[in-house]
């Protein structure tokens, strides 16, 4: 092409970045994050409000990709909120208080463990103070759009005010209690543990013993039916236990009245045993069996009592009891059951209601004291009872008379602290406790006006209330909101409306640190009734579950809120604490002095509840320090995830020296593309994709922002424009009703198929000739401003790129909404500009499509043999082998030629399936089938009819050089408008 014409051209001009500008990037996420946080919330009409309430991240520590999943999710459905015209509040807040940061700096600290609580307390405000604000900054750079500046913590005077106020309201009703019974303990953090604070180890090993345990002198005479027994035989209790250590506490003996128990002798151990042996079996792990000697029902032996050889004078006769409990079974173990209430809950319930006491000689470390073994308290006291308790036990027993049957090492599921990693016990200590099954079924109740994302949701958070009747809410610690409980000199807790109230007043004058700093009998804390005994009452120093800290957050707003989202492990924790609270304060206030209400609409904290699962590594492990495979979210951004530095010998260049920053988009692309409701992987193949999807779009971009041209506005459309536009309609129907129901990896799939199928493998070919050589029409600014609306939720930076660099003719159309401001369905082009029947076209593109692929196919296997190069260089033939067959197609012959990018396009009628002659006598010809209406019809591809056109390329000039109509009529045109700039 002469230089001449390449001047006549209107080529794409674009100084938009093929990658982006680290340089610019503050400015990009600034603007469309607190720039426009504030202009939607003084924009979109307060009476439409949708309200995200943020589950809070723990204050320790840096953020990894699984923090960046949780915010990004939250920040693309807020920004799809504004595009659907609601005012978005999100308030972004920190759980601060418990355990991790209490021990972080505990262990920091010199002496740390002799630490005061005051010393703690302040330490650990500062740590969480600064965490805070690291994370925030970490979250900004996500491009996450908040109320930064009003942001909250548990750590805030006013936050914990309406925690205690909360407190309060529960125990007005009596939900709140204190009782001296087993909860599960934490050994490693010396302090009482929750349920949802607990993991379990699959692969625990305990030492598991069968212990026989002598039976009171009298049981003869007891037990009928024993003709030929020797009644001069001592009889013992075989019980089988996997906790050895806890047979200094053991109380009685469970059995189960309607089970058969058998009176055998073992080989090699004097006496006669009890046990039940399953039908069928052998004794399974017992002893070796010499006889079976009689049976006796279970109800019988709870006339019997026993001795346990640890405690009891084995020359007494009151003994222990046998005890009937329904959780006795035949399958497993001796059916016999050893209790220890104070280590066990099934114990627990089962002798509270006898009058047998919960003992317990374990102190917070998970030591024995002094009464575990009152004869000799050196040979267990101090011993810690996970690492050699149980071994030390058994060594007692075994030297005494011979009690141990056997021992064996069994592997089973077993409890851990979730923070420490390490084993946790059952133990009887007095706690604090939440009574969460007296208001169990309005919270299900409640469950049945929530939607649930995924609906698996439901199940889990269903199973998690029903399987709980109380919630251990007290913990042992000093970081934390102190239970406001006053305890006189007998340890009985005063916790009345009157005292909360006055201790509250204290704490607004004094902050809640003075709790711990003031002297313990200051009177200033004690209500006017017990001021005359101040010398009697001291303050508790135990601290509420940090899941109450952060369940008892929906009290910062007087509404529902619109949608929580957390990770599927909340369904245990921060969702059922903000619901089990939210339903005992609301059902309080519906019902006071009731039991119950039936007014369950709106008592859930969440209309939507959406869950997301984990990160993964590339080899779909679970990121864990351990394994050294956790990822930050900036190894995304920076690029360095993607880096590969250059191997021995290779040429070093720019590419290879340094990684290329990705910025948040990749991060966010990431998430966007994958389905957040399972575990998603993130490595170096998955962001390699995310990588190359966001250089599509960034080609894509840069090609409209050099293409679009104001002439388009008033040029007329083609038949290729309108088919454009509802491509365009119909993919963004199809996206927003994904973004709708958060299915964000669906809405990527159709954005992708859209841009590669429909704008870049078809659209944009179509239109290149009509942009660079003819009137540079179409509706790339309609399509230019969908695909960024479509873009605004996942990638608003790229967006915020995009827009920065739109031609300077649309920066000075004033009248231009900014993307991320726009209404997602307000209209892209004016109605009156279409020039065809929406319905016409329609029905039409299925033949066009059909059409065009079998001209490609033709095209391709032509270029194969090397007879063609630009799809320009042929013409085309489509051959109807129907009456009126490619109607459809003839209705737009004129601009098939366009659309297909030949050079010509001949639609002809076949007669009994001869060959046309428009085919007959070409150089080369390549034909396909194709079916319109379930017809089959065929295109060939020929040789060009004329001359190649120097400017434009097409072969449609007379003769060879000269230019074709349109391109001489274009340059004359353009050469006159230069003149009369001139």
């Amino acid at each position: 092409m002469s230089k001449s014409w390449q001047s006549t051209l209107r080529l794409p001009k674009s100084s938009f970045p093929n990658r982006p500008r680290l340089h610019e990037r503050k400015q990009y996420i600034l603007r469309c994050t607190d720039d426009f946080y504030e202009w939607q919330a003084a924009n979109r009409p307060a009476d439409n409000e949708f309200l995200l309430h943020d589950g809070p991240p723990y204050a320790n520590g840096e953020l990894h990709a699984g923090h960046a999943l949780n915010k990004i999710l939250k920040d693309m459905i807020n920004r799809v909120k504004v595009q659907q015209g609601r005012r978005v509040k999100y308030v972004p807040g920190w759980d601060c208080h418990g355990l991790p940061i209490e021990m972080k700096v505990v262990e920091a600290a010199e002496g740390g463990k002799k630490m005061s609580p005051g010393g703690i307390r302040k330490a650990a405000r500062k740590l969480a103070s600064s965490t805070v604000k690291a994370q925030m900054n970490s979250f900004k750079s996500y491009a996450v759009m908040a109320d930064w500046e009003n942001r909250w913590t548990t750590m805030d005077t006013e936050f914990e005010i309406r925690q205690l106020r909360l407190f309060q309201k529960m125990a007005r009703r009596g939900l709140i209690y204190r009782k001296h019974k087993p909860v599960y303990w934490s050994p490693s953090s010396a302090t009482a543990l929750a349920e949802a604070e607990l993991e379990y180890n699959e692969a625990h090993v305990s030492k598991s013993a069968w212990v026989r345990l002598p039976i009171v002198n009298g049981w003869q005479e007891v037990i009928s039916g024993l003709e030929g027994v020797d009644k001069d035989a001592k009889l013992y209790a075989v019980i089988w236990t996997t906790t050895p250590w806890t047979l200094p506490a053991n109380q009685a003996i469970a059995v189960r009245d309607d089970m058969t128990y058998s009176i055998v002798r073992f080989a090699d151990y004097e006496g006669l045993h009890l046990v039940s042996i399953p039908e069928g079996s052998a004794g399974g792990d017992l002893p070796e069996l010499s006889e079976v000697l009689g049976e006796v029902q279970g109800s019988e032996l709870t006339r019997l009592r026993y001795l346990n050889p640890l405690l009891d004078d084995l020359t007494a006769l009151e003994g222990r009891p046998i005890i009937h409990a329904p959780f006795v079974r035949g399958d497993s173990g001796t059916g016999m059951v050893h209790c220890a209430p104070g280590h066990g809950f099934d114990d627990y319930l089962a002798c509270e209601t006898l009058g047998i006491p919960a003992v317990s000689h374990v102190d917070n470390e998970g030591r024995f004291t002094d009464k575990a073994y009152p004869r000799n308290p050196d040979l267990l006291g101090g011993i810690p009872v996970l690492e050699g308790g149980s071994d030390a036990v058994l060594d007692l027993l075994g030297n005494e008379n011979g009690y141990i049957l056997k021992v064996k090492y069994y592997k089973h599921k077993y409890p851990y602290d979730w923070r420490t990693k390490k084993p946790i016990i059952i133990r009887a200590t007095a706690q604090w406790f939440a009574d969460v099954g007296s208001i169990k079924e309005q919270a299900l109740a409640a469950l049945e006006e929530v939607r649930f994302v995924p609906e698996t949701g439901k199940n889990r958070l269903e199973a998690f209330v029903k399987g709980r009747s109380e919630w251990c809410i007290s913990r042992q610690r000093s970081w934390g909101v102190p239970i406001p409980a006053l305890y006189d000199a007998n340890g009985n807790a005063v916790v009345t409306d009157e005292s909360i109230d006055h201790i509250i007043s204290v704490i607004r004058e004094r902050k809640i640190d003075a709790w711990w700093f003031d002297d313990a009998h200051d009177p200033a804390w004690l209500p006017e009734s017990l001021r005359d005994r101040a010398a009697e009452f001291r303050r508790g120093q135990d601290t509420m579950d940090v899941w109450f800290d952060s369940g008892s957050s929906w009290t910062q707003t007087d509404k529902q809120a619109d949608v929580y989202l957390e990770g599927s492990d909340q369904h245990r924790g921060w969702f059922q604490s903000s619901l089990l609270t939210r339903v005992a304060a609301m059902v309080a206030q519906d019902a006071p002095g009731g039991s119950s209400t039936t007014n369950t609409l709106g008592l859930s904290p969440f209309k939507t509840l959406i869950t997301h699962g984990f990160t993964l590594d590339k080899d779909g492990k679970k990121m864990s320090k351990s394994l050294g495979n956790i990822i930050s979210a900036n190894e995304v951004m920076d690029g360095s995830l993607l880096f590969e530095p250059p191997q021995p010998g290779q040429p070093q260049g720019r590419k290879n020296r340094e990684p290329e920053a990705l910025g948040p988009d990749a991060l966010r692309l990431w998430i966007a593309t994958s389905d957040y409701t399972g575990d998603i992987i993130l490595g170096k193949p998955v962001l390699r994709t995310v990588h190359q999807v966001l250089l599509k779009y960034r080609t894509i971009i840069k090609m409209f922002t050099g293409s679009m041209q104001p002439d388009a506005r008033t040029a007329p459309l083609t038949v290729a424009d309108h088919i454009a536009l509802i491509q365009l309609k119909d993919v963004m129907q199809e996206v927003g009703k994904y973004y709708d129901n958060y299915e964000f990896n669906k809405a990527q799939a159709a954005l992708s198929r859209w841009v590669v199928n429909d704008v870049s493998a078809f659209y944009l070919e179509t239109l290149k000739d009509r942009l660079y050589c003819g009137d540079s029409g179409g509706v790339l600014e309609p399509i230019f401003n969908g695909l960024l609306r479509m873009l605004a939720p996942v990638t608003p930076v790229l967006v915020e790129e995009a827009w920065e660099y739109r031609p300077q003719w649309m920066k000075d159309d004033a009248s231009l909404v900014h993307p991320l401001k726009q209404l997602y369905d307000a209209p892209l082009i004016e109605p009156v500009r279409l020039s065809y029947d929406e319905k016409t076209i329609r029905e039409s593109i299925p033949a066009i499509m059909a059409a065009h692929g079998a001209i490609k196919a033709a095209s391709e296997r032509a270029r194969l043999d090397k007879v063609l190069g630009s799809s320009l260089g042929c013409s085309v033939v489509l051959v109807s082998h129907a009456e009126g067959g490619l109607a459809v197609l003839e209705r737009f012959k004129d601009e098939l030629d366009a659309m297909f990018v030949v050079s010509a396009v001949d639609i002809v009628q076949s007669n009994g399936g001869e060959t046309p002659k428009e085919v007959e006598g070409a150089e080369w010809k390549y034909s396909e089938v194709f079916e319109v209406s379930g017809k089959a019809h065929t295109a060939y591809v020929l040789p060009p009819k004329q001359h190649k056109c120097p400017r434009c390329w097409r072969y449609v000039a007379p003769v060879e050089d000269a230019l074709c109509g349109r391109c001489g009529e274009v340059v004359e045109a353009r050469a006159g408008e230069a003149a009369k700039e001139v």
